[in-house]
């Protein structure tokens, strides 16, 4: 089992420094979002812990502190399910940094009952996606100011899994749990896509990643079967350290290596499904995300 697991766990390191570069990593409480910030900041970078529970939040920055000599990093509150929480912490951002290098979606929920978000969005859609498409939107400004600026989108290989149900995207006439998760996976996959085609021009690209099956609090809600799988593959359950090293390696990775919109897992470019690949769906989720927001993007 341990021969097969070093197989499956990617072997990559890289010592490139980000001194003097600002990142902002949602959802870096706990997890992989967390790793991913303490990696961050041990190459220099000042790193934004963007969580909904500032204790919890902050607790994390201490950590992160204590664990890595001469971190920079702070906690600011943000709760993706609520879009006045969205601007109140982009306007932080702007009131308190001065660059953006670094946007890092990395927080999610997943496999909860049918719940809305404060706007009225079901509840995975409306974070995994409209939350994060909100917050790119108001940081572009600031990822254009700093460019050569990414933006790195956390999807999952249960996008595979997903269909935009654009006659339902709030699982009013038909939810389920697993499928509504899917949905939301493959929306970071397509928005990756089309932010990449509309951004690169300004100096900003971005990528979707897959940080494969991971052993962090997202699975809480997991039930049978997909919960029983779990615990038989256990041997291929990925530390949360090792969840963050596809988000790592597009993050500090030479742009000319890297395919802008691109899907990566295990320290690599990869495939996702056809319906990741389809340009039409990509730019039709711009817009009615953007309807959805009552934002004006082009």
């Amino acid at each position: 089992m341990q021969a097969l697991r070093s197989l499956y766990i990617p072997k990559w390191t890289s010592d490139v420094s980000l001194e003097g570069k600002t990142a902002i990593v949602t959802g870096a409480n706990i997890g992989i979002g967390k790793e991913t910030a303490k990696d961050l900041a041990g190459r220099g970078a000042r790193v934004i812990l963007a969580c909904r529970d500032m204790a919890r939040g902050e607790q994390a920055a201490c950590d992160i502190r204590r664990e890595v000599e001469g971190a920079k990093v702070v906690a600011r509150q943000l709760d993706l399910a609520d879009t006045k929480s969205i601007c109140l912490f982009a306007e932080n951002i702007y009131n308190t940094e001065k660059s953006l290098h670094y946007l890092i979606n990395n927080a999610g929920v997943a496999f909860v009952p049918h719940t809305l978000t404060v706007d009225g969005f079901e509840m995975q859609f409306g974070v995994n996606h409209l939350g994060h498409f909100f917050l790119t939107y108001l940081l572009l400004d600031l990822l254009k100011h700093s460019a050569p600026s990414r933006v790195i989108n956390l999807s999952s290989a249960a996008h595979a899994l997903g269909k935009i149900q654009f006659d339902d995207l709030n699982g009013e006439k038909h939810y389920h749990y697993v499928g509504a998760y899917a949905q939301s996976k493959l929306a970071n996959i397509l928005f990756t896509r089309e932010l990449a085609r509309r951004t690169e021009a300004l100096g900003v690209t971005a990528y979707s990643v897959d940080p494969g099956v991971v052993n962090t609090e997202i699975a809480r809600n997991i039930r049978p079967p997909f919960g029983t799988l779990m615990k038989t593959l256990s041997y291929l359950v990925k530390t949360s350290a090792e969840g963050a090293y596809t988000t790592i390696y597009c993050a500090v990775t030479p742009e000319s290596q890297l395919l802008n919109g691109g899907y990566y897992k295990d320290c690599g470019h990869a495939m996702s499904t056809r319906a990741g690949k389809d340009e039409g769906a990509a730019s039709k989720l711009w817009a009615v995300s953007c309807h959805m927001l009552g934002i004006r993007w082009k």
